[in-house]
């Protein structure tokens, strides 16, 4: 599969979750975990270097999804929907770390962005 595939397939599986988890009613604490880990998802390469640790990173994502959504349809309780919600955030985490720590490796700065509360903190 071509490099160009690969985030085509990765931009296709990045709305599957939204519309396969559509819901009415409340949101499990480890869904909010998981929609606060996906806004941590790099949404480009570090550095702006395109190469084999990104497209890596975009297959950990890809396959992160894939697997959320067929645990979600699998899911037959809340615990099942809690589970695969805690498992595609510990996914995600471990995909964002992993594709920092390649990079800082070789020398690439990763950075840190800090959000402030209205509070300053």
């Amino acid at each position: 599969m071509t490099r160009s595939k690969i985030l085509a397939a990765a931009a296709l599986l990045a709305m599957v979750p939204a519309a396969a988890v559509a819901q009415e009613g409340p949101v499990s604490y480890e869904e909010q975990l998981a929609q606060v880990e996906t806004q941590l998802v790099y949404q480009a390469p570090i550095a702006g270097v395109e190469n084999d640790y990104w497209f890596n990173y975009q297959t950990d994502l890809a396959e992160a999804r894939k697997e959320l959504t067929k645990d979600l349809r699998g899911s037959s309780d809340a615990e099942d929907n809690r589970d695969a919600w805690e498992e595609y955030r510990a996914e995600l985490a471990d995909a964002r770390g992993d594709y920092a720590k390649e990079m800082a490796e070789k020398g690439y700065p990763v950075g840190e962005v800090r959000v402030l509360t209205d509070n300053g903190r």
